[in-house]
């Protein structure tokens, strides 16, 4: 773990308490020890333990007094009875009030040692297991799709339609909203399921090499082309394609797509032969295609084509009421990720994530939780420990709208990193096109001091 467990100690003799925690303590456990089991409440509450060890036989409250105060408080906090006056029956009194282990005076430290990592490792796996049947429970239809406001309830609504059904969709949004998420639940929810989900990202590749890519080439079609080649859509017969950022190419190349769309069918790059083929498109962009058709950069016979079903993703500042929810599913994910134990976030974090825009939206959100997990020196991550932090609080500086909130956020990471685009963009959580495209709408120089 990169966290140390931290074992709270409680027996009525102080030099035992202590002398279990030195023995611990060079285990690799933080400790804290005490000889006022009546506060035991207290004591959980300050030093947050992963584990309690007790002693049976104290004069105020006894062992089996603590155990049953603990477990009707904090009912998976494992607890470990320890006692010179070891009989059957004591042992099996405090395993059926929920004790994790029992063990006996004198003991040897590597006894007890091992009783306290079986103890914790069983609480991480049954931690892992709910975690798990949580996550199964929110994706049995729909994986990692977080929210229940009423875009996202039409959204799910919208799926459960596409239930069977094999029509080509079009999924539009923001960079960062969770355009493939969707699309992956898409292709789970159709009869094509069993087969293969591929994405490329249109944007990413020059156009020869998104023609080699989708249509396959021939040998020798061009320099490097050393053996002939199958493409995605030969690759993907009888399952889904997803194309991402699918405004993003050119006319010519659109043009092509169009007949493969239309009629099933496309040639190799460099080759004559016609092919067949048999896979479901599924089309995103974070573009507004109808103004891209009306400017002359997107053809609209291949729009209405591919828009047989429009599903648009909001973007996170116009769905606040999910954040909560979104950031309780991270925090777990990231927290069994991290192997690091942290419960949440204060009222105030939780605060300021809800004031913030969000920018680059779900994907902002997560590598600011991971961010905040990381720099949380407690079980609570602090709006300090956050990277909006300033921007969140931008509006005490006289700043209120949101795109003078977007542009100060931008300024800033475009300096931490030096002016890197393509690590800022990365840092922010949203796509280097889109950044360039941001900067450009709102004034911010590319370069430092515009040079």
């Amino acid at each position: 773990m990169e966290e140390k467990s931290r074992v709270l100690i409680l027996d009525d003799n102080q030099d035992m308490a202590e002398s279990i925690a030195l023995l611990l303590a060079r285990a690799g456990f933080k400790c804290t020890a005490s000889c006022e089991p009546v506060r035991t409440l207290d004591l959980i509450s300050e030093s947050r333990p992963d584990l309690v060890v007790s002693g049976l036989r104290m004069p105020v409250m006894n062992g089996m007094e603590v155990l049953d105060l603990i477990k009707k408080e904090h009912a998976t906090l494992p607890v470990i009875i320890v006692t010179g006056y070891a009989t059957v029956d004591a042992a099996v009194e405090a395993m059926k009030k929920g004790a994790a282990d029992f063990v006996s005076k004198p003991f040897h430290s590597d006894e007890l040692i091992i009783k306290i990592r079986k103890a914790l490792n069983h609480v991480r796996v049954l931690d892992e297991n709910r975690y798990l049947r949580q996550e199964l429970q929110v994706s049995s239809s729909f994986p990692n799709m977080i929210g229940n406001s009423l875009s996202m309830r039409k959204i799910f609504d919208t799926l459960e339609r596409l239930k069977e059904s094999e029509c080509r969709v079009l999924v539009t949004g923001e960079s960062g909203t969770g355009k493939e998420v969707v699309s992956r639940a898409i292709h789970r929810l159709s009869p094509r399921r069993d087969e293969k989900f591929f994405a490329i990202n249109c944007a990413a590749l020059t156009e020869t090499l998104l023609e080699s890519e989708l249509f396959g080439h021939e040998r020798g079609a061009f320099t490097g082309a050393i053996a002939s080649k199958m493409g995605l859509f030969e690759l993907a017969n009888r399952g889904t394609l997803y194309l991402d950022e699918i405004a993003e190419t050119s006319q010519a190349f659109q043009a092509k797509l169009l007949r493969a769309v239309e009629h099933n069918e496309f040639q190799r790059v460099g080759g004559t032969k016609t092919l067949k083929t048999d896979v479901r498109i599924i089309a995103c962009t974070n573009r507004n295609l109808e103004k891209e058709i009306a400017k002359g950069s997107f053809r609209q016979d291949l729009f209405y084509r591919l828009c047989v079903v429009h599903i648009h993703i909001p973007p996170l500042r116009d769905r606040k009421d999910d954040i909560p929810l979104l950031v309780e599913y991270f925090v777990k994910r990231l927290s069994l990720k991290m192997g690091k134990k942290i419960e949440g976030v204060s009222r105030h974090a939780m605060d300021a994530m809800t004031a913030y825009p969000w920018p680059g939206n779900i994907r902002e959100l997560e590598n600011a939780l991971e961010r905040g997990m990381i720099m949380a020196s407690g079980p609570v991550i602090r709006p300090e420990d956050l990277p909006l932090a300033a921007a969140a609080g931008a509006e005490n500086d006289g700043l209120t709208t949101l795109e003078e909130l977007e542009k100060k956020l931008i300024e800033r990471t475009l300096a931490e990193c030096n002016w890197n685009k393509s690590l800022a963009a990365k840092k922010i959580g949203i796509g280097r096109r889109t950044l360039y495209d941001k900067a450009v709408r709102l004034g911010i120089p590319l370069k430092p001091n515009g040079d």
